[in-house]
Parts: C-alpha cells; structure tokens; sequence
C-alpha cells in the first residue's frame, strides 16, 4: 500500500474532526476501536451456521432479527489464531456500505470494552515498514495509556474479492 493510500484512509477515518466516537473490544489481547456509528448492536454468543467454501474469517451466518447475515473472526483476517469462546465473548452487529449496498455483519470479538472518544492528536496512520498486519487493514493507531488501539479499515477487510487485487483467497 502506498504512502498517499495509507493517508487517504487516515484522513477518511478521522475527516474533519478532532475527535472519533468508538466502542473499544479486544482480540488476543490487543485492544481495537470502530466508529461508534456504524455500530448497529452487541450481542451475546448466537447459534451459527457454517458456509462451506467461504473465507477462513467468514465462515459462518448467524440469524440477526430475522436476517441472515455474516459472523466475522476478523482475527483470522490480521493472521492471529482463533481462539475459543469465553464467557465474556461477544458479537458486535456493525452495518457498512459495500458494493453500494448497506451490509450488516457481525464481528465475533474476545471482550467489548467501552464507548469512548479517540482524540486525532494521539493518532497516526500505520507505518509502512515494520507492521505485523497488512497496513491496509489498519485505518489509524491511536496511542492512550502508554498502549496503541489499532484502528481498523473495515472497509478493506470485507472488501469484495475482485477488489483485493493481488490477494489469494484467504491470504494475509
């Protein structure tokens, strides 16, 4: 990813404002951050259905209010072992614009942590060297308390395989 990419996402997460709205949750131990307005809800573990031949990090539905829609382990998509499920194991029901259409999909998570505000002053886009992670799965790190909350560009993670150009299925 170039240089200007990673600043054209780091300008659109943050746009004109100081500040970002986010619910905070955990993922082996690291702490990750989604704008609060594309949060729909927050559930508890839910029955799921495996898609055969689907991507390792969708690979199952779940039944939202009469829909179904796809559960994400977006661990498996930044290249971290899948986990078990514990007691404090949720589901965040988020809704983003894909292929022009509004998608609602679940992002299984280890713990949701807090509604909080994520100043931009503390952040910066993902360096391009040095990255454990594809850099274009990260929109922004945010340092607070001496810790990062990684930021992350959904908008890449489910991007329709034809955009991913140079990506295998389920690849890092």
């Amino acid at each position: 990813m170039s240089e200007a990419a990673r600043k054209l996402d780091y300008d659109a997460i943050w746009g004109t404002g100081e500040d970002l709205s986010v619910l905070t949750f955990n993922l082996n131990g690291e702490t990750f951050a989604i704008e609060a307005t594309v949060v729909q809800e927050i559930l508890d573990l839910l029955p799921e259905t495996h898609v055969p031949g689907s991507k390792p990090f969708v690979s199952s539905v779940i039944n939202f209010r009469g829909k179904v829609i796809p559960l994400s382990d977006i661990r498996l998509a930044f290249g971290m072992e899948a986990v078990e499920a514990t007691i404090d194991s949720r589901i965040i029901v988020i809704e983003l614009l894909l292929d022009d259409e509004t998608t609602l999909i679940g992002i299984r998570t280890d713990k949701v942590n807090e509604v909080t505000t994520l100043p931009k002053v503390a952040s910066e886009p993902p360096p391009s060297v040095g990255m454990r992670w594809r850099a274009d799965y990260i929109s922004c790190l945010v340092k607070r308390d001496g810790e990062f909350i990684i930021v992350p560009n959904l908008q890449a993670i489910f991007a329709p395989q034809r955009d991913r150009v140079g990506v295998a299925a389920g690849t890092n």
